[in-house]
Parts: structure tokens; C-alpha cells; sequence
């Protein structure tokens, strides 16, 4: 009889009649199951807060170095972008204007309309407005004109080796006026527009503007986070 079948003929209720080495197993295996439920129970049991946080800690240190090997793998490309921000930062800021060359950029502005053939009816400089780095000047222009001064006017603004902007454009109808011969046709009436518009320049602030500035920025910032504490 082989070890199976004798195996199969062992009555679980008459565990002392059987043979010696099925009894020694029996018992063997019933330590084995007891010894492992009191591991689970006294050692695995308490320390399983402790091994799920060390498995999120884990998860956590994993995915910081995956982030800084992806941003170790992009360096070089992230330098690039640096290096290209900066240059064209520097040629924006190179279209900056300084303090003593805002007078004849003002006069560049007029002379746009002025060329363009249309006729300036309000020139009117405004306050700065101080920003980070550089400070706004807000104009206040009305002109008369064509369709076609109008787009040579703004072509030329366009032009100028100065950074300006237009804002507020407003175009409204005059009336009628006779415009010029073409191969001896008789004068055709045009449209007379009012262009109004506020036209903004800027200019670099100097070492020393920004240094003056510096105390005011700090005061504000002090007084914005005084009065967030306020509120809350």
C-alpha cells in the first residue's frame, strides 16, 4: 500500500490508532499553523501602522526621485529656454526708452499722425504709472482723417523703434469732405472719421528710481499681509 492510500484510509476521529510518521506530521503541521497565527497575532498584527507608512514613504521618496530625475534629464533643455527668455527680454528691454529720450519719442508719436496726413486735435500726455521695472505713459490723442490715414498712422506707431501701444480706439463718422482728382474725374466726397485713442509708451526706470522704489514696494507689501491677517 503506497503512502497515498494510507493517507486516505486515516479516520480523523481516531488520530491515536494511526501509524507513528502520520501522527508526527499531524503534529507538526498543527505547530506550524499555531505558530504562525501567534506571529500574526502579536508581531505582524502591531506593526502594520508602522509598515503601511513605511510603504508610503516609500511611494513618496519614489515619485520625488522620479521628479527630479525627469527634471535632471530636461536640464540642459530648461537652460535653453532660460538663455532664450533672456535674450529676448533683453530686446524688449533694449526698446525701452530711457527718461531723456521720452520727450522726442512723444514727438515721433505726433509726427506719425501728422505725416500719415492726419489732422491732431488732442496731444495729451498723462501721469506715469510706475510698474516693476519700468513705468507707463498714457497718452490722449483725437485725430481726423480717412480710412486710409487711419492705417498709415497706425503702420508708422508699428514702425518706431520704440515700444507703443494703442488702447481705447474709438472711430466715429464727421461728416463728408472732397477728396482729390484722378485722370480728370470730378472731386469724390469722402469720409471725414474722428479717431480717439489713448496711446501708451513705456520707459526703463533708472538705478536710481528702482532703488527709491524699493522702500515703497516693501511698505506695501507689509501693509497687503497686515491686513490679510485682519481678515482672517
Amino acid at each position: 500500500m503506497n503512502f497515498i492510500e494510507q493517507l486516505r484510509q486515516l479516520d480523523p476521529r481516531e488520530i491515536g490508532r494511526w501509524p507513528f510518521l502520520f501522527r508526527a506530521l499531524g503534529v507538526g503541521i498543527t505547530f506550524a499553523v499555531a505558530t504562525s497565527l501567534l506571529v500574526w497575532f502579536f508581531i505582524v498584527r502591531g506593526n502594520l501602522p508602522d509598515l503601511r507608512k513605511a510603504e508610503a514613504e516609500q511611494k513618496s521618496l519614489w515619485a520625488t526621485f522620479e521628479q527630479k530625475q525627469r527634471k535632471a534629464a530636461n536640464l540642459e533643455a530648461y537652460r535653453q529656454q532660460l538663455t532664450e527668455i533672456e535674450r529676448t527680454f533683453g530686446a524688449m528691454l533694449r526698446q525701452l526708452p530711457g527718461r531723456t529720450e521720452v520727450p522726442s519719442l512723444l514727438v515721433d508719436i505726433s509726427q506719425a499722425g501728422l505725416a500719415a496726413g492726419l489732422q491732431e486735435r488732442l496731444f495729451q500726455p498723462g501721469g506715469e504709472t510706475r510698474k516693476d521695472f519700468y513705468a507707463e505713459l498714457p497718452i490722449k490723442m483725437q485725430l481726423t482723417g480717412g480710412y486710409h490715414e487711419f492705417g498709415l498712422f497706425v503702420s508708422s506707431i508699428a514702425a518706431l523703434p520704440r515700444i507703443v501701444t494703442l488702447h481705447d480706439i474709438e472711430i466715429t463718422r464727421g461728416g463728408l469732405r472732397t477728396g482729390g482728382t484722378r485722370r480728370g474725374r470730378a472731386p469724390a466726397p469722402t469720409d471725414v472719421l474722428t479717431l480717439n485713442l489713448t496711446a501708451k509708451t513705456y520707459r526703463y526706470l533708472d538705478e536710481s528710481e528702482l532703488s527709491a522704489a524699493e522702500p515703497k514696494a516693501k511698505a506695501g507689501r507689509k501693509q497687503s499681509a497686515k491686513a490679510k491677517r485682519k481678515t482672517t
